[in-house]
């Protein structure tokens, strides 16, 4: 059975990564847009840089938790797609080897020039790190106003899935959100939220709860 996966923040929460950005619109003290956009980064990019470098170090000192290493379980049995929001590499940790990340990855630089200049990085990313052209490298993260790359083959991997799980997003956030409208008529949903914004329904199985309890159910009426 082919089955595409969509994670978003809150599988990675209970592992200690904190969710993008809090009720007040601040993602870990600052203003989104300073961070997590280019015009940010032509102002500021030490700033910006040295923000990433943060939530890198802190995602090395992080294990991937239960609902991880369900998802990489599936693959035992199943055709397993994980499409997740989250820039850390904690499905790929637990053992998941077909991971579409739609915004970037934390572990990876990518040059300023070449975007399809992309390398592994786990140190710190600093003002004067060059490419190969001589051109300042920045975290490979998609920020607010660029373009998705990955979102063309996510849509296909979910039109061809036979179920679809999503778990740790509310699906509010586009393009992404806009990826359950190519499910298949017959492709069955499990969604897994504590506080679920869908209701459940014949094709739709809610699982009110955090994802390291309620992935590791949903995988096992799968198995």
């Amino acid at each position: 059975m082919k089955i595409a996966v969509l994670t978003g923040a809150g599988v990675s929460a209970e592992s200690g990564i904190k969710t993008f950005r809090d009720s007040d619109g601040l993602w870990e003290g600052h203003d989104v847009m300073e961070v997590a956009s280019p015009e940010g980064f032509a102002r500021n990019p030490g700033v910006v840089l040295d923000f990433y470098n943060q939530r890198r170090r802190q995602l090395l000192t992080v294990k991937p938790n239960a609902a991880h290493i369900a998802l990489a379980e599936l693959e035992k049995n199943h055709d397993v797609t994980v499409i997740t929001q989250n820039v850390d590499d904690l499905h790929e940790r637990a053992g998941s080897t077909n991971v579409i990340h739609l915004h970037g990855e934390l572990l990876k630089a990518r040059s300023t020039f070449d975007e399809d200049l992309v390398m592994d990085w786990k140190d710190d990313l600093n003002l004067g790190d060059l490419c190969k052209h001589s051109h300042q490298l920045r975290p490979h993260i998609v920020w607010f106003g660029e373009m998705v790359p990955m979102i063309e083959v996510a849509t296909e991997i979910v039109e061809q899935a036979d179920a679809i799980i999503i778990v740790g997003t509310s699906m509010q956030v586009y393009p992404a959100a806009g990826l359950v409208q190519y499910t298949k008529g017959n492709a069955h949903i499990y969604f897994v939220d504590p506080k679920p914004s869908i209701s459940e329904n014949k094709r739709i199985t809610v699982f009110a709860e955090n994802a390291s309890t309620g992935v590791p159910k949903v995988v096992a009426l799968l198995k």
